[in-house]
């Protein structure tokens, strides 16, 4: 096959996450490269198979996303879960380093150091560009947690995941609620996956950014990109604040609510704007900001102790959280599940208008994914008409001014 038809489509309609998966699965015919203002997007160089474009076609995150499970409990904004729980990592270092209360970290440290994996796959900074990304494998505690805290600009972690796979062994991955998805979607062609990938770990996402978003702060601190020599987003604290490091020793830092709010989230790619599952729902596991509301009931970003929010999806998850609380790893708290909307009101609302933001797609002839198995009609259900009918005429602006 000349084209990748899947890939032509999801780059024509702005579907494409940058998760790597359809570069590991052409192999040389597919790089990754950067394009403005900022995205990991996929290149096509020359012909791939048949048998690729059909395993991509079923994979790619911009064509399809997995459905949740059936077999838990589900809810149509979290996803399936068999424990709601809060909590931090029992290790101070751990629990500051974390983007909230370090109980991903923890929880993979504990991993390794159990035998249940020997190396991890995750994302953690350049060191040769700060504020871009590398994928890398850990194999021991002080390696994850060099890792730890949050990356809001491009990663592809999947785009070596052929090669992981044929190194057998035992393997924890890390990434995106997309870039999990994916996986998952893959394992159904891929007995390797099964076989090798023995846990998957994922977050609530508010969106990838494009890297112009960084270049926005570094721009507002005063600080020059070659002049950076590390760069933090989050983390050492809760919320931590986003923090450059020049090759002088001068700190510049911004706050987690003007880095996010006034500065990456305006860079949050089209994708991320209808995602049906940007709260890990394929994981085994997934973390998230356990914020307290504030006196008017929103999140309150004042900086204190870090707190996850932890959701067990699948057995894996719950044997590896009963392990890791038995050893004094993380401590933990259950909750009801009502409560995540307290803590994640932004979540809830961008999943009950998923749907009135794809419904503009179909009616400007688009591509959209296919998102069957992830309860949008029903998540529908819960937003008002006035807000649906608002997202649904502002996507259709944003089609018809080629601004999404």
């Amino acid at each position: 096959m000349e084209r990748s038809l899947t890939v032509d489509r999801v780059l024509r309609g702005e579907l494409c996450t940058g998760c790597g998966l359809c570069a590991s699965v052409a192999g040389p015919a597919i790089g990754m490269e950067v394009v403005p203002p900022g995205y990991n997007r996929p290149r096509q160089a020359a012909p791939i198979s048949d048998e690729a474009e059909q395993v991509i076609a079923q994979t790619c995150p911009g064509a399809v996303v997995t459905p949740w499970s059936k077999d838990e409990q589900i809810d149509p904004c979290w996803g399936p879960w068999r424990q709601v729980l809060t909590g931090h990592a029992t290790d101070e270092t751990v629990r500051y380093e974390g983007s909230s209360g370090g109980v991903l970290t923890a929880l993979l440290i504990h991993a390794l150091a159990t035998g249940l994996v020997d190396r991890v796959i995750h994302v953690r900074a350049d060191p040769h560009s700060p504020t871009r990304n590398i994928i890398t494998c850990s194999r021991t505690a002080e390696e994850v947690l060099t890792g730890a805290g949050s990356r809001y600009t491009g990663s592809s972690p999947l785009a070596g995941i052929d090669q992981a796979l044929s190194q057998g062994g035992a393997i924890a991955f890390v990434g995106k609620p997309c870039d999990v998805s994916a996986l998952r979607s893959f394992a159904t062609l891929d007995p390797r996956v099964d076989q090798h990938v023995r846990l998957m770990l994922s977050f609530f996402c508010g969106g990838m950014p494009s890297h112009d978003g960084v270049l926005r702060i570094l721009a507002k601190l005063g600080v020059e990109p070659q002049e950076v020599a590390a760069f933090r987003y989050r983390g050492q604290g809760w919320p931590g604040t986003a923090a450059a490091t020049t090759h002088d020793g001068r700190v510049e830092k911004m706050s987690y609510a003007a880095s996010w709010g006034d500065h990456l989230s305006k860079e949050v790619q089209f994708r991320c704007k209808i995602c049906p599952d940007a709260v890990g729902g394929a994981a085994d596991i997934a973390c998230a900001d356990a914020w307290y509301g504030d006196e008017r009931g929103y999140p309150s970003f004042a900086e204190q102790d870090g707190r996850s929010l932890i959701l067990a999806r699948t057995e894996v998850g719950e044997r590896l959280l009963a392990d890791a609380s038995g050893a004094a790893v993380i401590s933990t708290q259950a909750i009801d599940i009502g409560e995540i909307g307290l803590m994640q009101p932004a979540q809830a609302n961008r999943k009950r208008l998923v749907r009135a933001r794809v419904a503009a797609l179909s009616t400007m002839f688009q591509p959209r994914p296919q998102m069957r198995g992830t309860l949008v009609e029903r998540a529908s259900k819960e937003a008002s008409a006035r807000d649906k009918l608002r997202n649904f005429l502002g996507a259709l602006r944003r089609i018809a001014t080629n601004n999404k």
